[in-house]
């Protein structure tokens, strides 16, 4: 297939760019700023589990529609790599391509959501220090371990380690998409090259991701792959009960995409 010339780039983008204005016309002109680190605390009552997930090592488990789970990088590791699945029926997964294309942006941050590759809503960014996650390059993987670390280096990678994740609920390697990186400050280039912003990488951040359907969740605590070589640090999971959404809530409101996402969501449940 012939390259395109700079004239059909240009159109192309120009096209993109008029579908993407009238996409957010009813979308707010600005989201939220960041959460403040000493915002949003969580009562204790309302925790249902308290987690620390060593450097390298994964968790995973269900989450029910409601609650919320907070991934706290407490100590400023170079990323968190995220999969989900729907819990009554896992070939449903989330879908990266679609969480992007859906809301017409790579950056996700309070306010936006995780789709699913029928179009449903996953999870809700209802709290976020950060703004910092990549949607884009997945996870780390024995490849980019051995490039970075070396091949006999015994560092784990999110690739191996969502496998064990998924065998834990009768998963298997096809069942394994591309994830999304938390804590994870990847930019885009004027050459279209990736890279690492190690200042955007700050201890005590956290996501607050809000449970939209029962889900099966895996974390992967391995640094994303454009991450200097350093060793991965602890991170903190809290899943708690979260309040019912209100009418206006922001995640559910804030784009039409992501209003008729949630008519998806909620039809699907009620049927």
């Amino acid at each position: 297939m012939p390259r395109q010339t700079q004239a059909q780039i240009a159109a192309n983008r120009a096209r993109y760019l008029e579908l993407k204005q009238a996409a957010q016309g009813a979308a707010p002109l600005v989201l939220p700023p960041p959460t403040a680190r000493d915002a949003a605390p969580i009562a204790d009552a309302a925790v249902l589990l308290r987690e620390q997930v060593p450097g390298g090592w994964y968790w995973t488990g269900v989450i029910r529609r409601g609650q919320v789970l907070r991934i706290l990088n407490s100590q400023g590791t170079p990323g968190v790599s995220l999969l989900a699945w729907n819990k009554a029926d896992p070939s449903e997964r989330f879908n990266h391509a679609d969480t992007i294309k859906i809301q017409w942006t790579a950056a996700l941050r309070k306010g936006r959501v995780l789709f699913s590759d029928m179009g449903r809503v996953l999870l809700s960014i209802v709290e976020d220090t950060s703004g910092r996650h990549d949607t884009v390059i997945g996870g780390s993987t024995p490849a980019s371990v051995a490039r970075l670390y070396g091949a006999d280096s015994g560092v784990r990678n999110a690739r191996d380690n969502f496998i064990l994740a998924a065998g834990k609920h009768g998963l298997g390697l096809a069942d394994i998409p591309p994830c999304i990186g938390f804590f994870a400050p990847v930019s885009v280039q004027a050459d279209g090259g990736f890279a690492w912003d190690a200042a955007g990488v700050v201890p005590g951040d956290f996501v607050d991701l809000r449970v939209e359907m029962d889900l099966i969740i895996a974390v992967s605590n391995t640094p994303h792959p454009l991450a200097p070589a350093v060793e991965p640090l602890p991170i903190d999971l809290v899943i708690h009960q979260g309040a019912a959404p209100a009418v206006d809530d922001l995640c559910r409101t804030a784009t039409a995409e992501a209003v008729r996402g949630f008519d998806n969501t909620d039809r699907y449940l009620s049927a």
